[in-house]
Order: structure tokens, then sequence, then C-alpha cells
């Protein structure tokens, strides 16, 4: 049974990526991808994410995310599954004791929350945007140490 949370990421996934302007068509996508839920759940998932209808290029109604952001639609096609198992990570970039993680828009909570959740020795903490995460490193930890905590859950860093 995937968790919420992954059900979640895929949803916006899947939003994100294509003009999906129903239930029906996203809960097909999300079993596709190997989620069992029912319509009910699907809709408080979407009202939790806040999501909402817009006139897409085309003036079709479509499922778009709360942030401006979001409605840039991917011009890349991905699985919902093959953009989970990296988090939505992209970079990171550090300036003293600080370190900037960027990530693709609508992941940096979910990943922020990852990070907080694995109590590192090497962070104290995040705080997180749309898609960047700021972190705040101990003092005396070095950008490997860092980085080598973060591989456990960001396995493509780097």
């Amino acid at each position: 049974m995937k968790s919420k949370n992954s059900r979640l990421d895929a949803i916006k996934i899947i939003i994100s990526s294509k003009e999906i302007g129903s239930q029906e068509e996203l809960l097909q996508e999300l079993i596709g991808e190997g989620f069992q839920l029912t319509q009910a759940t699907l809709s408080r998932d979407l009202k939790q994410l806040k999501v909402a209808k817009a006139a897409s290029m085309n003036g079709n109604y479509v499922y778009v995310l709360p942030n401006n952001t979001m409605y840039k639609r991917m011009t890349e096609q991905h699985s919902a599954a093959d953009m989970l198992m990296h988090n939505g990570f992209i970079s990171i970039e550090f300036s003293s004791n600080l370190a900037v993680v960027k990530t693709r828009p609508g992941y940096a909570s979910s990943l922020a929350y990852d990070i907080d959740n694995h109590n590192f020795d090497e962070i104290l903490g995040t705080i997180a945007g749309d898609d960047t995460i700021m972190l705040v490193v101990r003092e005396g930890c070095t950008r490997a140490e860092v980085k080598n905590a973060l591989s456990l859950i960001i396995p493509n860093i780097q």
C-alpha cells in the first residue's frame, strides 16, 4: 500500500504534467501508477491540496495547483513513479552554515518534512516554500557530511 504522501505527490505530478479535466481521469491516472483509492479519497486529497479548475490554453477546464509556478506544465513526459523516486530534488548550494535546496514546483514542503523527520544531526531545521528549502546546517558539519546524510532520502544528490 502506497503512503498518503506518495499519493499526494503523485497527484501534484500528474496535475502539473497533464491536462486533467475530471476526477475520473485523475483517478484512472493514479490507478495506472499503482495507487488504490476511491473517488471520495481523491476528492479529499484535492481539497487538501487546494486544487482548483482553470481554463487551459485550448479552452478546456483542467485541474491546477494553487501556486502560480504550478500552472506551467512540464513538457517532458515522465511517469509519476519515476518522479517520486527523486523527491523532486534539483540542486543544493551552500553558503556558510546555510544550504538552499531547489526542487520541482510543489515538492519543497514534502521534502523538508522528510528531512525534518529524519532528525539528521547535521541539520538543525528547514524552512520550505514551493520549490525551495533553506537548511540550517549545524556548526562544524561539512558540506560532504550534509550531502551524505541527505542521500538517505535524496538518492540522486551529488
